[in-house]
C-alpha cells in the first residue's frame, strides 16, 4: 500500500522538474537579476501583502489605496520580465490548481454522493 506522504514527495519532486517549474525559475532569476525590476516586484508584493492583511483583519480599504494598488499592477504589467515572470506564476497555480482537484476527488466523491 503507497504511503500518501511517499506519493507527496513524488509529486512534490515532479513538480520541481517540471516545465512550468522551470519556466517560473528563470522568470524569477531574471526578475531578481535585475535591480530595478527587483525593487519593482518588491513593491508590488509589499502592496498586495499589505491589502489582503487589510482585508483579513477586516479594515477599509481607502480609495486611494486602491488607486495606488491599480498604479502599482500597471507599472508591473508593462515591465516585459515582471510580466513574463506573473505569467509563468499563473501557469504553474493553474496545474497546482488541477492537482488539488485530482487529490480531493475522494472528499467530492464522498460528500457529493449525500446530496440528492
Amino acid at each position: 500500500m503507497p504511503n500518501m506522504y511517499d506519493s507527496a514527495y513524488d509529486l512534490e519532486k515532479a513538480i520541481r522538474e517540471s516545465e512550468e517549474f522551470k519556466g517560473l525559475k528563470s522568470a524569477f532569476e531574471a526578475v531578481m537579476n535585475d535591480a530595478s525590476a527587483k525593487k519593482m516586484f518588491e513593491d508590488f508584493r509589499d502592496t498586495q501583502m499589505e491589502l489582503q492583511q487589510k482585508q483579513m483583519q477586516g479594515q477599509e480599504i481607502t480609495e486611494e489605496e486602491i488607486e495606488k494598488a491599480r498604479g502599482v499592477v500597471e507599472l508591473v504589467q508593462q515591465h516585459e520580465a515582471i510580466s513574463t515572470l506573473m505569467q509563468e506564476e499563473q501557469r504553474l497555480n493553474q496545474v497546482i490548481n488541477e492537482i488539488s482537484q485530482i487529490i480531493t476527488k475522494p472528499l467530492e466523491e464522498l460528500y457529493g454522493s449525500q446530496q440528492g
